[in-house]
């Protein structure tokens, strides 16, 4: 079974179960992916009856198989992508002069279809990594190659789109502002209209269509940069902080976006980001780089759990992230049972660190068996959580 009838499967999962809203997502991709006219103007025709029929329950799920059903047979039939690198960086350095930060040496690669999430604390080097990458800014050292065909620089930017935390502010009406890019991309007049119209849809901003930019929240422009990224049909997208001023719910719903469009089995892209929200990124993220002070850690570096000691290799332990009632004596002597190495308070919550003989049910044992107050608890010894521990 390849990509795309996984993810066909899945769609049917959702419909099995009355998911909608995701499934109307995913349907819209489906479109997209075909590249095709006939099929643009019947799932739009399909949006148009679903605003009609939203409590029609039973109707629905029929019109949802007939769609589905069509589209598949269409894709069936086009070849899958071969996922394929798309930029790698080797031993890059960005330095601004002696005494000045520094960015590197940073070593990284992305395929098609990849998500790589940037994290670390404000002022650590994730924004000058993204331009870098985008070509705004050159390295100082080290090689950073392109693993895809253009004609010359200005051709290598058309295919590299760099969405900054600010954006600019643009003029007239969000619609017309869409269909001006699907023009400049050389989409023509009946094409450009029914894109415009599906990939609006797509990100929920069909109610927004006549917005000025000063009448969207942050998110809402957020959302209209990813329409535009969409029109022109990147190899590669890079996002400076897309989660910053979005509520908890809007971001997943904003990552699980990124997540689809990625990994399209027709058209893939890849995609950096940074971002504070660690945990969220981590979820969505195949591979996650750390910086502190302009210098890149994975998660299999080794690194010190306790500032007072020798460095230890952590890879193999258990970590665990957790807030208690507790104080941090009465955890101390109730761990140092089960060979404890260390114990920190971190930013309101505990760090424990166990040798890797020890599992996370164990810690479930542990604070069970003793009725411990636990508020909440998390396994990181695989995230980079690990790196933001003083």
């Amino acid at each position: 079974m390849n990509e795309f009838e996984k993810q066909y499967q899945e769609l049917l999962d959702f419909l099995e179960f009355g998911d909608f809203s995701i499934l109307t997502k995913r349907i819209i991709d489906l479109t997209l992916d075909t590249e095709n006219i006939e099929h643009y103007k019947k799932t739009i025709d399909f949006l148009k009856w679903l605003d009609t029929n939203e409590n029609n329950s039973e109707g629905k799920k029929e019109k949802y198989q007939t769609v589905l059903t069509d589209l598949h047979t269409t894709l069936s039939k086009k070849p899958v992508v071969e996922k394929n690198i798309l930029v790698s960086a080797k031993d890059i350095v960005k330095s601004y002069g002696i005494s000045r930060f520094s960015l590197g040496s940073i070593n990284m690669e992305l395929k098609q279809g990849e998500i790589l999430g940037l994290v670390g604390e404000n002022g650590n080097g994730k924004t000058t990594l993204l331009r870098l990458l985008c070509g705004e800014l050159f390295a100082s050292q080290g090689n950073l190659k392109y693993h895809f065909d253009y004609d010359d620089a200005y051709d290598l930017r058309t295919k590299l789109v760099y969405i900054p935390q600010r954006t600019d502010t643009w003029y007239g009406s969000m619609f017309e502002n869409l269909q001006f890019t699907a023009a400049s991309y050389g989409y023509k007049p009946e094409e450009n209209e029914l894109l415009v119209e599906l990939i609006i849809s797509r990100l929920g901003l069909r109610k927004f269509r006549n917005f000025e930019w000063k009448s969207l929240s942050s998110g809402y422009k957020m959302r209209f940069e990813l329409a535009r990224m969409l029109l022109r049909k990147p190899k590669l997208l890079l996002i400076d902080e897309p989660l910053a001023n979005l509520d908890i719910l809007a971001q997943q719903t904003v990552l699980e976006d990124f997540k689809a469009i990625a990994k399209s089995p027709f058209r893939p892209i890849g995609i950096v980001l940074s971002s504070q929200q660690l945990y969220e990124v981590e979820k969505t993220s195949d591979q996650v780089i750390f910086l502190k002070n302009g210098q890149q850690k994975n998660l299999h570096n080794t690194i010190s759990v306790n500032p007072e000691k020798q460095e230890l290799n952590t890879e193999n332990f258990l970590i665990v992230e957790f807030e208690s009632s507790w104080s941090q004596k009465e955890l101390g002597e109730l761990f140092e049972k089960s060979n404890m190495i260390s114990l920190q308070f971190n930013g309101g919550t505990y760090i424990v660190t166990f040798p890797e003989s020890l599992t996370i049910y164990d810690f479930m044992n542990i604070i069970s068996n003793n009725q411990v107050p636990i508020l909440y608890f998390r396994n990181i010894s695989n995230s980079t959580r690990r790196f933001f521990v003083s």
